[in-house]
């Protein structure tokens, strides 16, 4: 493809998220009120209970096999790479432009986590459509595009539930009063660091192996499981499973399968999840609209990071994996992995008490810390989206061709 027409397919699906979001934002209208508080609230219980983890399911076991789990061995690794150097450019945001405390969590979290669900949802099959594309033929192309979104966007929440939590905990030190409906979790999140006197006492007491095991139990009580095995993740293992084993495989995936209505229903359901989570998106991004108070500085800090180093960043780590032999040389593969360095910060959708992933928002809900902010800093990065998630994809898809 020439280079105009990388670029007119890489607009496509932007315009479609636009045009979704816009949706979302004339839905959530005091006037109109039909994605209001309390239905943007339900509504994000059945994205997450419901809609991704049969998003992830079926297109993780229709995609996963032994071989190519093996081959996408370096994901989760790029995943994680996205959020360290993220990160980073988050620290060196908050040193130059010195927000409050309480926003210094926020800005680096909003670095380091990127929206690995619904922006490559809308942008894989859209390109995968397109006709004398860098990558396969449609059909094969989407099956196997959807695969490599689903085990980034499990990945992503995985880490975004263990490292982008602890961080906000961390970094949100502002003195607030929590909200009675997440006490239990925060609480729960409370390891701490130094044993007491009388635990010290005790370990010079007991032996070696002692210490450890009284230590993995009490962190154990204290770390709250259910927020990283959330039912997407779940959703991921049965599928990986699934595709794994083989008798499992013949029995539910394939057009010939016993139980391939199973299949079938799971990619209906999980069809749903993606202009619901975009519709969601618009609503959110209204508050936004409304909300001031956050230092230019520190957007344009953001914007920078996300947009314009980490994209870089990527370009440089992943022609070096595949120039070191880590990454196949399969073109669709390597977009994918580039695509996570370029994509907005990850949009919570829902409250913490019911475990909404997609992400940061919500972890400001929580601490409370920013709340406002981050709907400023979203309404950005996700408006200018539409620039980064035109230009970086049409020089991803002329470098793997």
């Amino acid at each position: 493809m020439k280079l105009l027409e990388l670029f007119i397919a890489s607009s496509k699906p932007v315009v479609e998220t636009l045009l979704i979001t816009s949706v979302g934002v004339y839905l959530a209208l005091d006037s109109v009120n039909l994605l209001g508080h309390d239905a943007r609230k339900h509504l994000n219980n059945i994205v997450f209970y419901v809609f991704s983890p049969s998003l992830i399911g079926s297109r993780l076991a229709d995609s996963v096999t032994y071989e190519s789990l093996v081959n996408m061995w370096f994901m989760p690794v790029n995943v994680l790479l996205t959020f360290m150097i993220g990160s980073l450019l988050g620290w060196i945001v908050v040193v130059i432009t010195k927000p409050p405390s309480q926003l210094r969590g926020l800005i680096i979290s909003c670095c380091a986590a990127g929206n690995l669900g619904t922006m490559p949802l809308i942008i894989i099959p859209a390109f995968c459509k397109e006709k004398g594309g860098p990558f396969e033929d449609p059909e094969s192309c989407e099956i196997n595009g959807m695969g490599y979104v689903a085990l980034s966007m499990t990945t992503g929440a995985i880490y975004s539930w263990t490292y982008i939590y602890n961080l906000m905990r961390v970094l949100s030190n502002s003195p607030v009063e929590t909200p009675h409906s997440v006490e239990s979790n925060y609480d729960s999140c409370k390891v701490p660091l130094v044993s007491s006197k009388e635990e010290e006492e005790d370990n010079h007491k007991d032996g070696r192996w002692e210490k450890v095991k009284r230590r993995v139990v009490s962190i154990s009580e204290k770390v709250n499981l259910g927020s990283i095995f959330a039912p997407a993740t779940i959703a991921a293992i049965i599928a990986l499973v699934i595709g794994l084993i083989t008798p499992l495989r013949n029995l539910v995936i394939g057009t010939v399968a016993p139980l391939r209505v199973v299949q079938d229903s799971l990619t209906l359901l999980g069809d749903g999840a993606i202009p619901a989570m975009t519709l969601i998106l618009g609503a959110n991004l209204l508050k936004g609209l409304r909300s001031s108070g956050m230092k230019n500085s520190s957007i344009i800090g953001v914007l920078v990071a996300r947009y314009i180093l980490l994209p870089i960043s990527g370009v440089l780590l992943v022609r070096a994996a595949y120039e070191l032999g880590l990454v196949t040389s399969e073109p669709l593969y390597q977009f994918v992995l580039l695509l996570q360095y370029a994509v907005p910060p990850a949009m919570n959708l829902g409250s913490f008490a019911t475990l909404i992933t997609y992400f940061v928002c919500t972890m400001t809900q929580l601490f409370g810390a920013g709340e406002s902010e981050c709907s400023v800093i979203m309404l950005w990065t996700c408006s200018l989206a539409s620039i980064s998630l035109t230009v970086w994809p049409t020089f991803f898809m002329w470098l793997v061709a």
